[in-house]
């Protein structure tokens, strides 16, 4: 089971890293890339999910910190790949 659930996860998280592909395409300034009021957020909302659905929310809060700012990490990285394409 424990396989099983790696493997959905990992397929949630190609998707979760192609809205960062999105968001990279759609922003007009890399100054928009790094919002931390929106990283607040998501982090608070996967507390709350934790919380109702039966796991630590302070390991989803490491967890998801983590996440965030590798998804930060790579939206940087394909903003400044679209700004130098078009260079």
């Amino acid at each position: 089971g424990v396989d099983e659930t790696d493997r959905a996860l990992s397929r949630l998280l190609a998707r979760r890293f192609a809205f960062m592909d999105a968001a990279a395409r759609i922003k007009a300034d890399r100054g928009e890339v790094r919002d931390e009021a929106r990283k607040a957020a998501v982090v608070a909302n996967i507390r709350a999910h934790a919380a109702t659905d039966g796991w630590p929310p302070a390991v989803a809060e490491r967890l998801w910190e983590a996440l965030v700012e590798a998804s930060i990490a790579y939206e940087f990285e394909r903003f400044d790949l679209k700004v130098s394409a078009a260079d």
